[in-house]
Parts: structure tokens; sequence; C-alpha cells
């Protein structure tokens, strides 16, 4: 996690007043809910938002992770940390079945997680592909599920996985 992903877990004024809420002692939905106003789905999504950013925490009723948030400040602008293991595992064995693509997650988090599993797995380093073959190294992957491999090509250009110019596509990402 970076310091640019904090600052976007914390973008939104619904995660932010949830946040605050639970920085001034709310331990749980129903308190934050009382505390910010917002519907409880809103909370919901925020608080598991926040959590998966690594600002919160949930053992014990909600708190602020202040370890967490040290590291980020040490870390400042550093490059960016692979999320733990046992995260990045849960989240492929969720979006992913027999190697397709069931769906792309909503979560940008979750998504970048996946997209960059696909990326290792289908385009080599350094190597340019007309966008032909990149559609044929996609479409395997989305094969039975809800997502498409020309969807799947946008969000791979748009966070920066692959580099497309004329055409031609090429690995830039992890």
């Amino acid at each position: 996690m970076t310091a640019q992903a904090l600052a976007g877990a914390l973008a939104d004024e619904r995660r932010r007043a949830v946040f605050a809420a639970i920085v001034l002692g709310a331990r749980d939905v129903a308190s934050v809910v009382t505390r910010t106003g917002l519907p409880a789905r809103d909370v919901a999504t925020a608080v598991r938002r926040l959590t998966d950013a690594g600002v919160l925490t949930d053992a014990d009723g909600l708190r602020v992770d202040g370890e967490r948030l040290r590291e980020f400040a040490r870390a400042g602008a550093s490059s960016p940390a692979l999320p733990p293991a046992d995260r990045r595992e849960t989240v492929l064995r969720t979006f992913l079945r027999d190697g397709a693509l069931i769906r792309l997650p909503a979560q940008r988090g979750r998504r970048r997680v996946l997209l960059e599993h696909i990326t290792e797995r289908t385009f080599e380093p350094g190597r340019r592909y007309p966008e032909r073959l990149v559609d044929e190294a996609l479409r395997p992957w989305c094969e039975g599920g809800a997502a498409d491999h020309v969807t799947l090509r946008r969000y791979l250009v748009d966070d920066v996985l692959l580099t497309r110019e004329q055409g031609v596509y090429w690995r830039t990402g992890p």
C-alpha cells in the first residue's frame, strides 16, 4: 500500500466521515451510522474499503490501525508494496475459477491485484504485442465470465499495466 493508495482510500467524503467516527470511538457499524447519519450500506462499504486499504482493523471492534498508518508515513512516496500474500490469494480465489475471470472486482484495490496477476501471466516484459495478439491473449481469461477481453484490455491500459501506442501494446507494470 502506498501513500497514494491511502490518500485514495480517504478521498471519499463518506469514508472520511466513517474514519472520523471510528477515530472518535465508534466500534461497530451501528455506532458509525448513528454518529454520521449515513445509510448503513454506505457505512459498511466504507468500512470494507478502509479495512482493505489497511487503515482500519476489525479485530475486537472497529479501530484505526495506528501501526499501519505509521508504516504509511514512514514509507512516504516509496514504491508500492504488494498486498499481503493471503489477501492476494483471497482476491484471486474469489474472482478466478479454473484460470478464467468470473467478473472484475468493483473495488479498485482488488481489481488491481487481479489485473497484476493477469499481466504477469500473460505478457512478457519488454515484448511488444499488436492489438490482435493482446485480444487473443486476454480472451481465455474471459471465457464463461461476466467480463470481456475489450474491457479487460482497457483496465490494463488505464491502470498502466500495459501501454498502448499506435495499436501496439507492451507491459509496463509489475
